[in-house]
């Protein structure tokens, strides 16, 4: 939480998505609303567009990744992160990044990469249980490269992905020891004030591959349409009954995006008691979405329309994002007696 955060010292902060698809409401309330409200607070921030990232688990299908590009940059901006103060850039135009990467998977076994329970769980959900890329079960490691790259000192995460910025922790404390010295901060997460969001089927958190979310592009008729299909109280089958709260999805989204806690906190004890309807909550609920989406959407449609825009705001900030990693990445090579040529 940025309470906890202590601005009178200098705040990097790293964050990044991957481009699969564009972004969604979960993305919104799990890490990019805490990356603006850090941009805001004076931090320094770097948001990464993680193509290489997402390589590793599309790379028969390098189109999806390379149009989504765009789109996520779209996303960001609409959302209200300000290339002129926040460091936008594409991972993979920063090579210094891999050749960190490669550094680090001398300090990290694979039975630790498989440990990780964001690894366990994503492998589930993908099939690689039998066959897996190398590239995926290694990416942790160059999350960690990620982070330490650009001497973050705190990450906006979801909770899901807390086991990651452990891994960075554990990598910058190994090169530290290495070197005998302190050369790379030990990064610390920065959770949402919200938990995961659930996928409005209430099976899974929202997702872009599970086609369960909400868009940061949908339209207005698009939110009510999912609205109206979200996952409530099965056992809730007439107004006049008793409704349960916990587990029912519109009432974690109004949680999550409802500014009024205390008229929340009422709807919630009415429909526990029962004579409170789904659709009354839904109405809401969707009165809610629409006015928080309607304005990004507007402004990643004027964006969407400047690829040309994006791309310059793409270049200049990878452009500074290289010349801020390969001072670190010098650093990490001294410190370890790498040798290089002159």
């Amino acid at each position: 939480m940025l309470r906890d955060i202590d601005f009178t010292k200098k705040v990097t902060v790293l964050t990044g998505d991957r481009p699969t698809g564009p972004l969604h409401l979960g993305h919104y309330v799990g890490s990019i609303r805490e990356r603006i409200r850090l941009q805001e607070a004076g931090a320094e921030c770097f948001v990464m567009v993680a193509d290489a990232q997402a390589y590793t688990d599309n790379i028969e299908n390098t189109r999806k990744v390379a149009e989504a590009i765009p789109q996520v940059v779209a996303d960001y901006i609409g959302c209200g992160i300000d290339p002129d103060r926040t460091t936008v850039f594409l991972q993979s135009a920063v090579p210094e990044l891999a050749e960190l990467t490669m550094l680090y998977m001398n300090f990290t076994s694979v039975s630790r990469l498989e440990r990780n329970p964001t690894i366990r769980e994503e492998t589930r959900q993908r099939g690689y249980e039998m066959v897996m890329p190398s590239g995926f079960l290694c990416y942790p490691i160059a999350q960690a490269a990620d982070i330490t790259g650009f001497r973050a000192t705190h990450v906006p995460v979801g909770e899901d992905q807390l086991p990651m910025i452990e891994l960075a922790q554990e990598t910058a404390a190994k090169v530290n020891r290495a070197a005998a010295r302190d050369i790379l901060p030990e990064p610390v997460a920065v959770l949402s004030t919200t938990g995961r969001l659930p996928g409005i089927d209430g099976k899974a958190k929202a997702s872009k591959s599970l086609g369960n979310a909400i868009h940061l592009l949908d339209s207005d008729a698009e939110i009510e349409r999912k609205v109206m299909m979200m996952y409530t109280d099965p056992d809730h089958l007439t107004v006049a009954m008793p409704g349960k709260t916990e587990g029912n999805v519109v009432f974690a989204y109004l949680d999550a995006f409802h500014e009024d806690r205390d008229e929340v906190a009422a709807l919630k004890d009415h429909y526990t008691r029962g004579g409170l309807g789904d659709v009354k909550l839904k109405k809401l609920l969707v009165r809610t979405l629409v006015e928080l989406v309607g304005p990004i959407r507007e402004r990643r449609e004027r964006v969407i329309a400047d690829p040309k825009g994006i791309e310059a705001v793409l270049r200049k900030g990878s452009a500074a994002a290289r010349e801020r990693v390969a001072a670190v990445m010098n650093d990490v090579r001294s410190g370890l007696g790498i040798y290089r040529l002159a």
